[in-house]
């Protein structure tokens, strides 16, 4: 398995618009620009650490079409459109060549059930189990102790890591990636006080997730009472999410760490939540919502709402809540001071 690359190659693969300069050997990694080598490809990718291009000693640097700047010797600049787009084209291709799709076939220590229907075409590591009925399609892979549940359905080039579950009857869409731990189909937190005791309540619908959603390492995205919980096509979620019963998310949106959405919550299409936001149950997020990290929501968002602090405010008078908040000392210290006054002039 080779990871060196020509600046041609590369050129070709980030779909450079033009060259400059001259890499002094082939490229083998990637490196910030601070840290890079001679070997390693590094790009610009925000302004901010444009200085440090010029004393970078990467062999390759990815910049912008219209960087002012030049290559040293021995260094060599590939200018492209997006310099982030074209580094993460790279890195899909050096992904692939790190880890292989592993070969098609079912491991010997894996259980699978009689009435389960399993592709030719798709990967079962070792010690997997598929439950009965479960639907596991062309290309994809289950790594290592991965659970499909009774009924489950994976679409085309999904991929589990190791230690994945699927509940019974939930279903993946095609292309569908979930990172270790990730539990999709958990029971909803469904209970209710009777006569003093706290009963369960069955939660006996599904998730379904669309195509090309991904799910990060130990998120749990719980079954739906009823009917379905849905995350749409394309939406991304970080690790350490909770997705509540219900919970019904739109496309192409993006769910940072440790965010949690309480059960029957809805969001539109190309949301975005901020790392530890809250979002209460039984809301309604329009398209393209924002929250703030930290954020606590309690009421509906309108579409292009952008939301921060707890409880939520809109973005921009949180913001001048906060200057004002920094200076309250100095106003207390100000009527401290005139409370004083008026005492000393009564008497």
């Amino acid at each position: 398995m080779t990871t060196s690359f020509t600046i041609a190659e590369l050129a070709a693969l980030t779909g450079a618009e033009a060259v400059e300069g001259a890499c002094a050997g082939p490229v083998t990694g990637v490196a910030a620009l601070a840290e890079a080598t001679s070997a390693d490809l590094s790009f610009l990718g925000n302004a901010k650490y444009a200085d440090g291009v010029a004393v970078s000693r990467a062999g390759a640097i990815l910049v912008p079409v219209a960087f002012a700047g030049k290559p040293a010797a021995g260094q060599a600049f590939l200018r492209v459109a997006n310099p982030s787009y074209a580094l993460a084209l790279f890195c899909g291709v050096l992904e692939a060549r790190l880890w292989p799709r592993p070969p098609a076939g079912i491991h010997a220590t894996a259980v699978v059930a009689a009435s389960a229907k399993v592709d030719p075409a798709a990967h079962v590591g070792p010690l997997c189990v598929i439950g009965e009925g479960a639907i596991v399609a062309a290309g994809a892979v289950l790594e290592a102790r991965c659970h499909v549940g009774a009924r489950a359905s994976l679409g085309a080039d999904c991929w589990l890591k190791p230690g994945v579950v699927v509940g019974d009857y939930c279903v993946l869409g095609a292309r569908c990636r979930i990172q270790s731990g990730a539990v999709i189909g958990s029971d909803g937190f469904g209970y209710e006080p009777v006569n003093g005791e706290i009963r369960r309540i069955p939660q006996i619908g599904n998730v379904v997730l669309e195509d090309d959603v991904e799910v990060g390492a130990n998120s749990t995205l719980d079954r739906a009472r009823f009917s379905q919980t849905v995350v749409g096509r394309g939406t991304k979620i970080d690790n350490l999410v909770q997705i509540a019963h219900n919970v019904r998310i739109g496309r192409q949106c993006l769910i940072t760490a440790q965010v949690g959405i309480a059960g029957s919550t809805t969001l539109g299409d190309h949301c975005v939540l901020g790392g530890q936001s809250g979002v209460a149950g039984h809301l309604t997020l329009g398209d393209r919502v924002k929250l703030g990290a930290q954020t606590g929501l309690f009421e509906d968002v309108p579409a292009d709402g952008f939301m921060n602090g707890t409880p939520a405010v809109p973005f921009g008078l949180e913001r001048r809540l906060v200057v004002l908040s920094r200076r309250l000392p100095d106003l207390f210290k100000k009527v401290d001071s005139l409370t004083a006054s008026l005492d000393s002039a009564r008497r």
